[in-house]
């Protein structure tokens, strides 16, 4: 199948053996994917740090400071927190804040849906490198967290919090870097308006997000040399304004002028950090985007030609500021020589286009993320490449997107306002991310919780003191990524919350076994032809909607399999996991349980392959009952986990005339000595799958008891619902034929 191609984990797309060349090559793809947001920042940071009241401090040895605290702070927070810490949490290849809150799920109970239930033995095992879960005693800490709900909730909504904030950087990154492109017009034509200005840049963020339906692959050819390029330019521009204008400003590497920064400038220069804060911004995408790539093509990147250009070019604008104090306003542009100032304009516009572009397809998966984990309503997600995972594109979101963010530029103006935006979210998700980053080391790596306490003490301190400058922002501008995040934040809570009260539903109503073993001779039922896909949340028992089914219409399929499509917190379950099969009742009732695992990143199934698996899983079962002695599941028990063989049966392509889908005709081979038994089931579910299929799914109405308190029935009646009906229907989102398609109405009262 198509979604397997490419390996279930970024790391397994470079060859250990292969030598230094795929490592170069990932590295040299990283730049037009992962830096183009971190690299652009020199075009507004010190523009920032001398706004409002800073402006009468623009001595040399205040300038010397700045530069000092942007030197300390990108050494300390990119390249040792996230170089040689962070990248070190991925899971299974992926990073990001859903990533770190996955391992945490996958080694405690801190889910609010069910996990580590018999349902994801395998793929949790397998995902943990051979650790399992079971056999690792329980500190007192993690029995602590895992029995009070109220922390776990708490921390999902700390993770949604910063996988909103992430959102809210796809909203002000394009705005800022495009606007701070643009404004370089204005160094050379000095009588252009701001209102011109703004036109030229709403124009390129319009194009720029009518873009997005082409896919990151179609668009990115050109990203990774641009990133390069600009890298060059600035590291150049930089190491020529250090000779011309100061040779001696390494001097300021010295911890020694932060001090005086802060002595002289006081509340200023404390209220200036938001400013220095944008010198890393950005720097989340080398966790978030490690999917694409592996940790040590990133740290590579990074090491040999991010952090030492945009040193180089930090301390080139202080060079040139502390001769040329007037400046300010546009001082990127006004220290670059004039005889490359149209080059390196054309390349700075390209380059905010990539960082924007990065940030937007950042977003796109998040969003995916949440929708997978069921934090987010349905909603149609494109898959743009076929072979690499998390190039997606929701047209929604796009749209959404494109309006807040011209919405944001047009009410700003100015860069140094939507900087103070910037400056919020990104630090928010810096401290969210060092906060699971302790978690991580407790229960994932199980190291010393005073590792841990160091951990919080050194990097959560000076984010803290980042994020309490930027507190100050939140009238200027801060509170646009704020009330962003708390909008989403409702929508996905409210989501989740209805989500896990229907389950609730569905355990507490489950139908005994005892039912379905007296269900023949009780209600007469008839069973037709084909094969009946019911759709349900649970991985064990059997649903209400079947009672409720066959009370009213006393009559299903000859072949019912029950369909548990249940999402594990993992980013890629391998399709030799992902199928589990068990038996419902006995042999003779023909019916059946399959759970198919999807991990947060997966692909969608396309629906004639979705069939023929589920035939070829079914018939694969039968045979290991067989081959093992003994009933597997008789009284909807053990599961078995059903790779993607499918032996037992042959499988015959068929043309359909038309030649617009695949159709496939199976065929069942003469075995000497089979048993009659496991022959005549064989020949009934091949039977019915010529049949036909039908999708039996319920059309739920959820709704608060009456009992219920007034929030609650808010949250249920009125949020719930109209996310619901707002939202694309369960059978799109399951890429359900509608022809094929029988939906049962079903209240739950929660």
């Amino acid at each position: 199948m198509d979604q397997e191609i490419g390996g279930s984990s970024s790391g397994s797309w470079v060859n250990p053996r292969g030598g230094y060349k795929p490592l170069l090559l990932l590295a040299y793809q990283s730049y037009g994917v992962v830096y183009g947001d971190l690299s652009t920042s020199p075009l507004y940071v010190y523009k920032s740090i001398f706004s409002g009241r800073m402006r009468e401090f623009r001595d040399k040895e205040t300038i010397y400071g700045a530069l000092s605290l942007i030197f300390w702070t990108f050494t300390l927070i990119p390249l040792i927190k996230y170089v040689f810490i962070v990248l070190s949490a991925n899971d299974n290849g992926e990073g990001g804040t859903f990533a770190l809150y996955s391992l945490l799920c996958r080694h405690a109970r801190f889910s609010l849906i069910p996990n580590l239930q018999a349902a994801d033995e395998e793929v949790s095992t397998y995902y943990s490198n051979g650790t399992s879960f079971s056999n690792q005693p329980p500190s007192p800490f993690r029995r602590f967290l895992e029995k009070h709900k109220r922390l776990r909730t708490v921390l999902l909504l700390v993770v949604l919090f910063g996988a909103c904030m992430v959102i809210g950087d796809g909203v002000l990154t394009p705005a800022i870097s495009v606007l701070s492109a643009i404004s370089g017009l204005k160094v050379r034509a000095k009588g252009l308006s701001d209102g011109v200005v703004v036109v030229i840049s709403c124009i390129v963020l319009v194009g720029l997000f009518a873009l997005q339906h082409w896919g990151t692959q179609k668009v990115a050819v050109m990203f990774a040399p641009v990133v390069i390029l600009w890298l060059l330019c600035i590291g150049i521009i930089g190491l020529f304004n250090i000779i011309h204008w100061e040779p001696g400003v390494y001097r300021a590497i010295n911890p020694y002028y932060i001090s005086r920064f802060f002595s002289k400038t006081g509340v200023a220069g404390w209220i200036s950090l938001g400013g220095v804060l944008l010198s890393i911004t950005g720097t989340e995408a080398m966790f978030a985007d490690l999917g694409h790539f592996t940790s040590t093509s990133i740290r590579l990147a990074f090491v040999a030609l991010v952090y030492p250009c945009l040193i180089l070019q930090y301390m080139g604008q202080a060079a040139y500021l502390i001769k040329n104090v007037d400046d300010v306003p546009t001082l990127f542009y006004e220290s670059i020589p004039h005889a490359v100032f149209w080059p390196v304009f054309v390349v700075a516009t390209l380059a905010a286009i990539v960082a924007s572009q990065a940030v937007i397809s950042a977003t796109f998966s998040i969003v995916m993320q949440c929708h997978s984990l069921g934090c987010f309503p349905r909603i149609k997600v494109v898959h743009t490449s076929r072979w690499i995972y998390g190039q997606v594109y929701i047209p929604e979101i796009n749209w959404i997107l494109m309006l807040l963010c011209l919405a944001v530029t047009v009410g700003f103006q100015d860069t140094t306002d939507i900087g103070h935006a910037y400056g919020v979210a990104c630090i928010v998700v810096m401290f969210i991310t060092t906060w699971l980053m302790a978690l991580v080391i407790v229960f994932v790596w199980r190291w010393s919780v005073w590792l841990a306490l160091l951990v919080l003490v050194v990097f959560g301190s000076v984010e803290g003191l980042y994020l309490s400058s930027s507190v100050v922002k939140l009238p200027q501008g801060g509170w646009v990524p704020v009330a962003l995040s708390l909008f989403f934040v409702s929508v996905m809570f409210v989501w989740h919350y209805g989500l896990r009260r229907r389950y609730q539903f569905d355990v507490q109503n489950k139908v005994p076994m005892k039912w379905i073993l007296n269900l023949g001779p009780s209600l007469g039922i008839v069973r037709v032809p084909g094969i009946g896909l019911m759709y349900t949340e649970l991985v064990s028992g059997v649903p209400a909607i079947f009672s409720h089914f066959v009370t009213n219409l006393p009559a299903f399929h000859q072949v019912l399999v029950f369909v548990c499509v249940k999402a594990v917190p993992v980013p890629h379950v391998p399709l030799e996991e992902r199928y589990l099969v068990g038996r419902v009742g006995p042999r003779a009732f023909r019916m059946y349980r399959c759970i198919i695992r999807h991990g947060y990143k997966d692909l969608p199934r396309e629906e004639d392959d979705f069939e023929n698996q589920i035939t070829l899983s079914i018939a694969e079962f039968i045979q290991m009952e067989v081959d093992a002695g003994s009933p597997v599941g008789e009284e909807d028990g053990r599961m078995a986990v059903i790779g993607p063989g499918g032996a037992r049966l042959a499988v015959r392509p068929v043309e359909d005339g038309g030649g617009r889908r695949r159709k496939v005709r199976f065929e069942l081979p003469e075995l000497p000595g089979e048993d009659p038994q496991v022959r005549e089931e064989l020949e009934a579910l091949v039977e019915a799958k010529h049949a036909g299929v039908a999708y039996v799914i319920g059309h739920s109405y959820v709704k608060a008891r009456k009992n219920s308190s007034f929030l609650k029935k808010f949250a249920i009646d009125v949020a719930y619902s109209f996310l619901r009906k707002n939202c694309r229907g369960p059978a799109v989102a399951l890429n359900i034929p509608h022809i094929s398609l029988i939906e049962v109405g079903m209240v739950y009262y929660v």
